[in-house]
């Protein structure tokens, strides 16, 4: 009797699951997340870290807002798309307290009642982590003069030789900026139908719509290209050279979009102290240093200078009129015959 009652507890013993390592989901830009940084993390709090990496504005939002936002824990974003998520209640405050490595962000980002965007009702949901302008790269064999405005883009000399980024939202405002509209992020129906125009042409001279700084550099070694409308900034640049390009990169006489992207937690995360965890590594000097050492990305903890740090020419992202209407439009930009917004 003694050995049925062992041989059943072995089987069970045996058959049992392992106990389950907590597991926590995030979601990403290229380049916020390698590997060996993640595992560090995974050490430290003997737990595995999930990481999926997005495109762009839009598949974020796809991602993080199914199934209530709780198919994620913690995600990065920038703060002008903060405010979406804010409104559908898929987020949930940070508790700065919990992240004390923001004692050493620089005091423009660690004072986060004076950045736009981050507190809803008093409380912040936002932690800065890095930022960037969207300037205009230029292969120097084939454009022998430095551009100085983006309208370089649609010179049909580069038709076929020019990559542009496939976020609808940026486009919008990057178009406008070019066209001189004085608020790039509030367009009026007849600027809509401008901007609609000017896209489709820009469509016609494009060799690719990219959504990820790789496809940029694969671009480079198998066909010709000439500009590109640099949505990552200096970590394109950075890819670039490192894969032997001859770039440039110019901040536009008419301005650059400029991004912050944040840490935020989202409603549905399982642990919401681990999920803090997180961020606090993110801005630790070993992760921040890497982000600006390999990618090329300024981080929050340190100064920096170049083309892409000058205050003066950055117009920095706010929240669009309308995100839907501008995802719609540019799905029909896109197709072979798009007709001018209703």
């Amino acid at each position: 009797m003694l050995r049925s009652v062992l041989f059943l507890l072995m089987v069970c013993l045996s058959s049992a699951p392992a106990l389950a390592t907590e597991t926590l989901r995030v979601l990403a830009w290229p380049g916020y997340a390698d590997r060996d940084l993640v595992r560090v993390f995974e050490i430290r709090h003997d737990v595995t870290v999930e990481v999926t990496f997005i495109g762009d504005d839009d598949e974020l939002w796809q991602r993080a807002s199914a199934n209530d936002g709780a198919n994620f824990d913690v995600m990065a974003v920038n703060t002008a798309e903060l405010r979406r998520y804010l409104d559908k209640s898929l987020l949930q405050p940070v508790r700065v307290k919990n992240i004390p490595n923001t004692r050493n962000q620089l005091p423009r980002f660690r004072e986060l009642h004076a950045v736009p965007g981050l507190q809803h009702k008093g409380e912040p949901y936002g932690i800065p982590f890095t930022y960037g302008a969207m300037g205009l790269i230029y292969n120097r064999q084939l454009v022998k003069q430095t551009p100085t405005s983006m309208n370089a883009l649609w010179d049909p000399r580069w038709k076929g030789k020019v990559l542009a980024y496939s976020g609808s939202s940026h486009n919008f405002s990057f178009t406008a900026l070019t066209m001189g509209v004085k608020n790039p992020f509030q367009l009026t129906h007849n600027q809509f139908v401008e901007v609609v125009h000017r896209l489709s042409r820009l469509r016609d001279n494009a060799q690719l719509f990219y959504s990820r700084p790789e496809e940029v550099v694969d671009s480079f070694r198998n066909k010709e290209v000439a500009l590109v409308f640099a949505n990552y900034g200096e970590q394109q640049v950075q890819l670039l050279r490192r894969a032997g390009a001859d770039v440039g990169y110019v901040i536009p006489k008419e301005g650059a979009l400029a991004w912050l992207d944040v840490w935020t937690v989202l409603r549905g995360a399982r642990d919401r102290n681990l999920a803090e965890a997180w961020i606090n590594h993110m801005l630790s000097s070993g992760v921040s240093g890497a982000l600006t050492e390999r990618q090329g990305f300024a981080n929050t903890l340190t100064s920096m200078s170049g083309p892409g740090h000058d205050k003066d020419k950055l117009v920095w992202l706010e929240p669009v009129e309308d995100v839907t209407k501008r995802a719609q439009l540019w799905e029909r930009i896109m197709s072979v015959a798009p007709r001018p917004p209703r």
